[in-house]
């Protein structure tokens, strides 16, 4: 439906740009989209993203759960002691991740995941605001006139799992203050902005502040004189650690149980990338229904900590280093606690020397815990792609479909491409917005 001499000009490019950079749908000079179509899902594929992904999602929240008795977790998970002594606060409720977000692929009869971020995903905003631009393209409403076509909206529903944790909570303000709270000067700042506008037009006051704003006075956490009730915590856990004296405020209000902070602390544990260790692994199949690890046997890929030793791999005993070493084609390694792809190898693309070096800084011991996961299947796709100062070509775009989850339920979809092995919008990725298609009747 695209036409070569109107969508996919030059002239359309330019205009589609700057639509984009007026909606703030950009990092740096760089837009978020420079794609002219939407990622297409069935409602068979929403279903089985559904199912899979809610059962992964109730399984962290498991976790979190056995973590305050089973203090072996903690060591399988590499949780350190810094986080290991936020992990233990109580934040006086149980939902550890208001809001978290799935790597998935999906294909044909087959849909893998990745990781999972149980922190604080972001995305949400600019994925609805690109909704925005989307449906008011013309080829949009051509294609509707063809086919049945919905976005799931993502801020409104954001909202509500941020009341509905407040409530859990304790919370008896209507409606309580929401501080979006994150280091000032951060990529998706924009968006925060998106996030209060559309907050405060549902009639739920919002602030937006950086943690070296708050001030706890043993009683009540406030900002630049505004009380806070909930906190929508942007900044990342490895923030707090980093910087204890700029998150202080935030820290002693969350442990006196002041203000009601969404994600909790907690969510700390299933966010390490050695969750799904915890999924995979034999030896913690008691922390989860035998329905659940069938779940988990057919959509996650086999994961384990880098560590010395022997352990189980699909029914067989391995050496896990010497497996390492002699299987790199078939496997990725990565930091447990980073993101934005940030030290992923993916062994097929590495050469022997870069694999072990790879191996070797991950068994350092001044190096953060690193781990090991099997090679999934991915999914590739075509897309009209604008090049700078041209029109739009024809692309082969990795797609990596991530599902939303709001507090444990999908909410929709964050739709990264990449012309490589790894997509995500901070290491240079694009996005595109996600539509629910079927034909319509008759």
């Amino acid at each position: 439906m695209l036409r070569p001499d109107v969508e996919l000009t030059p002239e359309f490019a330019a205009e589609f740009t700057e639509t984009l950079r007026g909606r703030h749908l950009h990092f740096g000079e760089r837009i978020h989209c420079p794609f002219l179509r939407p990622f297409f899902l069935d409602e068979a594929q929403l279903a089985e993203v559904r199912r899979v992904s809610e059962t992964i999602a109730r399984m962290g929240e498991q976790v979190v759960a056995a973590s305050a008795s089973r203090p072996d977790l903690l060591d399988a998970l590499a949780v350190t002691e810094a986080e290991r002594s936020l992990v233990a606060i109580d934040p006086g409720y149980q939902r550890a991740s208001t809001a978290s977000r799935l790597d998935s692929f999906i294909l044909p009869g087959s849909l893998q995941f990745a990781e999972y971020n149980a922190e604080s995903p972001a995305g949400l905003g600019y994925t609805e605001t690109l909704v925005g631009v989307f449906e008011t393209l013309e080829v949009t409403r051509r294609f509707r006139e063809r086919y049945d076509a919905t976005a799931p909206r993502l801020m409104a529903p954001m909202l509500e799992a941020l009341l509905a944790s407040y409530r859990e909570w304790g919370g008896t303000a209507s409606p309580p203050t929401i501080a979006i709270v994150d280091f000032r000067g951060v990529p998706p700042w924009a968006e925060f902005e998106m996030l209060q506008a559309r907050f405060l037009e549902l009639g739920v006051p919002t602030i937006i502040c950086d943690p070296r704003d708050l001030v706890f006075d043993g009683t009540a956490l406030s900002a630049n004189g505004v009380r806070i009730d909930l906190v929508y915590r942007r900044c990342l856990i490895t923030d707090i650690v980093d910087r204890p004296d700029d998150c202080r405020a935030l820290v002693d209000a969350y442990r006196a149980r002041a203000v009601c902070v969404a994600n909790t602390l907690k969510c700390k544990l299933p966010h390490k990338k050695a969750f799904f260790s915890l999924l995979t692994d034999p030896a913690f199949a008691d922390l989860f229904a035998s329905d659940d690890r069938g779940v988990v046997a057919g959509h996650v890929p086999w994961t384990r900590l880098v560590r010395e030793g022997r352990t189980e791999r699909h029914g067989e005993t391995v050496d896990l280093l010497d497996y390492i070493r002699h299987h790199r084609a078939d496997l990725v390694m990565k930091p447990n606690d980073d993101f934005g792809g940030h030290g992923v190898t993916l062994g097929w693309e590495a050469t022997d020397a870069d694999w072990e070096s790879t191996l070797e800084k991950a068994l350092a011991p001044n190096e953060d815990a690193w781990v090991v996961q099997e090679k999934i299947k991915v999914r590739r796709e075509l897309f009209p792609k604008f090049e700078p100062g041209g029109g739009a070509v024809i692309a082969d775009m990795l797609v990596d479909c991530a599902p939303y989850l709001y507090r444990g339920k999908l909410a929709g979809f964050l739709t990264r491409l990449s012309a490589g092995g790894l997509a995500n919008v901070t290491s240079g990725g694009g996005q595109v917005p996600s539509f629910i298609v079927s034909e319509k009747a008759g």
